[in-house]
């Protein structure tokens, strides 16, 4: 009877600690399976290679610059062969996105492009934000933003900033090149 009992609760946690570890799908999870596929084009690089101009940024813009470590892009190229692929990515994606641990920090769209930022983390710390824009006529595209002490407010301020600035043609040629 003893030995049955021993059986029985290292099943039970052998069990449990198999179900900890499942294939839940993941933002980094998605990038890892996508990186090489057909349609998709990444890129992960440091901040500091993006040459910006912060001297109109505030000192909070500056602030949340210097807290960024680096960024991890992947960009999907529509088709307009294979409509059906680009729509399952994306709906991959959405779901990806709308886990509850993936909170809303602002949403808007420009000429029927739509982009959204979110983040991971709490109200003054962020570990991770993420830019994911869409549009049927170019695919679309997830920036993962990954630093230290980054603060989701400060961070809105600071893709504000960027909207404006101005960035060199040639240190994003590729990614703009794959969904022309």
């Amino acid at each position: 009877m003893q030995r049955t009992f021993k059986y029985l609760v290292y099943t039970l946690i052998t069990a449990v600690f198999l179900s900890s570890c499942g294939n839940e799908v993941s933002l980094q999870r998605y990038y890892v399976d996508h990186q090489e596929a057909k349609n998709f084009i990444s890129q992960d690089f440091p901040l500091s290679m993006i040459e910006i101009d912060k001297s109109g940024f505030t000192e909070e813009q500056k602030e949340a610059y210097d807290s960024v470590d680096k960024l991890n892009f992947l960009g999907y190229k529509a088709n307009e062969k294979d409509v059906t692929s680009y729509e399952a990515e994306l709906v991959k994606v959405k779901t990806i996105l709308s886990d509850s641990k993936y909170n809303d920090l602002m949403e808007f769209s420009d000429k029927g492009n739509k982009i959204q930022v979110k983040y991971i983390g709490t109200d003054d710390e962020a570990d991770e934000v993420i830019l994911f824009g869409n549009s049927k006529e170019l695919g679309f595209a997830i920036v993962r933003i990954l630093g230290d002490d980054m603060s989701p407010d400060k961070m809105i301020t600071l893709i504000n900033a960027m909207q404006n600035a101005n960035l060199e043609e040639a240190q994003i040629e590729r990614i703009t090149n794959f969904f022309k």
